[in-house]
């Protein structure tokens, strides 16, 4: 697409943004001009895309996955567990992926986030058997196929049963290799600037499934090479207890003891906090990812979002592992995280912009973009498109609101840096048949054995 052609995204139906009635205009990867109601663009010879029949969106970014866990969706053995037998019950699985297999559940969930009108993603890699070394380095070749701007966080787990820790050693690599591998995919992939597409942070896995050793290494590395941390942090009451037998504090604390607790910082779930701990969050600018969906089917419990927010605690969404919610798609994760947290706290305090909100500009602080995540002069021209003419919205007041409440799932177009990667509510070029096909196929040998 010509970067230097300016586009008029002319009349939506509806648009998350104020004075932009008439639309925006988008140009160089930008939105340059919003325009207002009754005005035409001041910007010349832009082409027009007719928007009648859309609400627009700023593009939704998601802050916490598992790629590889599209593979094993709804997975008897794991079915009606919690977290901890779950993961027990998943690890030798996980343990026969190939870089064939990973490239082919990256793909999937890749592009079921896309079609979901999310335009950045973060996943969340910390499985590494013998033979997929190369993992990170996987996701972003699907990245740029797809043309989807990626948060892509080196995980790891170093922590196994012998020590103590909870996955086997069959999916745990040594500290050396793993700072070094960190320090190879940041200098090759790192893209720095409001323009990048492809970024890498640094992320141990969970407090049970890494030493302390290198959860304090990885802080350094992150500070050296200055990139952002990620990992899972009370998620359930069965982690505080691990901490407090294995560490003799909670998971806060540890985690401020390991040199985390800072605005580099963002952490998966964040269900158990403490008030006080909520306000040190807050002070310290670190950002949680609410993943709604998972924490219902896992039954872990329910991220208390308003109060992390009077803490000053930033709120992105996550969809989770494909495995823990079992879909990849964030504007159904909007909605979910609309009803569980309207449920919790009320009709007065809790609202279907809220949930909007969460997904952008709160997604935007989790991963530190502030340039995403808003439809505003200046910020990235990534923009999600829907149609409201399905049955489920037949009827609707509110085109905004039906988004929400009426359960949207499909976006019809996408646009990533100016560049329209959804079209028609399909991704260009990709073969959906045949991707569930050997998707699929390769499923069936890890389930196997």
């Amino acid at each position: 697409m010509d970067q230097t052609q300016a586009i008029w995204i002319k009349d939506p139906l509806s648009i998350l943004a104020d004075g932009a009635e008439r639309g925006v205009v988008v140009r160089g990867g930008r939105i340059v001009e919003l325009v207002g109601k009754g005005r035409e663009p001041a910007t010349a010879h832009a082409a027009i895309y007719d928007a009648s029949a859309h609400v627009v969106l700023p593009g939704l970014i998601n802050t916490h996955h598992h790629f590889y866990q599209t593979l094993t969706r709804a997975l008897p053995a794991a079915m009606d567990r919690e977290l901890f037998p779950w993961l027990q019950a998943l690890y030798p699985v996980w343990a026969r992926l190939t870089p064939e297999s990973l490239h082919l559940g990256v793909t999937v969930a890749m592009s079921e986030l896309l079609l979901s009108g999310c335009t950045t993603t973060t996943d969340h890699h910390y499985v590494f058997p013998g033979g997929l070394e190369d993992a990170v380095d996987i996701e972003v070749t699907a990245a740029k196929r797809l043309g989807l701007r990626v948060l892509l966080t080196r995980g790891s787990m170093n922590l196994s049963q012998k020590d103590g820790g909870l996955p086997p050693d069959s999916v745990v690599q040594d500290e050396d290799t793993i700072l070094a591998d960190c320090e190879r995919v940041v200098a090759k992939h790192h893209q720095r600037g409001e323009d990048a597409m492809v970024q890498i942070a640094l992320a141990p896995c969970s407090p049970f499934s890494v030493t302390t050793s290198l959860m304090s290494a990885t802080a350094a590395l992150a500070d050296k090479l200055d990139v952002r941390l990620h990992t899972h942090l009370a998620e359930t009451e069965d982690e505080n207890k691990f901490c407090e037998q294995m560490y003799g504090c909670r998971p806060l604390d540890y985690l401020e003891q390991c040199g985390w607790l800072n605005a580099r910082t963002w952490l998966a779930h964040g269900i158990f906090f403490k008030p006080d701990e909520m306000k040190r969050l807050g002070k310290a600018k670190t950002s949680i990812s609410h993943c709604a969906c998972s924490n219902q089917i896992l039954a872990s419990g329910c991220c208390p979002v308003c109060e992390m927010e009077e803490a000053g605690v930033s709120i992105g969404l996550g969809v989770d592992g494909s495995a823990s919610n079992d879909g990849s798609n964030l504007m159904q994760e909007v909605r979910a995280a609309f009803l569980l947290q309207r449920a919790r706290y009320g009709v007065t305090k809790v609202s279907h912009k809220d949930a909007l909100r969460w997904a952008t500009k709160g997604s935007a602080a989790c991963v530190g973009r502030p340039e995403l995540g808003e439809i505003a002069v200046g910020k990235a021209a990534d923009l999600a498109l829907f149609k409201l003419d399905e049955l489920r919205f037949s009827g609707h007041g509110d085109p905004l609101a039906a988004l929400v409440l009426c359960g949207a799932h499909r976006a019809d177009r996408v646009m990533v840096g100016g560049n329209w990667v959804v079209m028609d509510g399909a991704i260009p070029g990709l073969d959906v048949s045949d991707l569930i096909r050997r998707h699929s196929a390769a499923a069936r040998t890890m389930h196997a054995g």
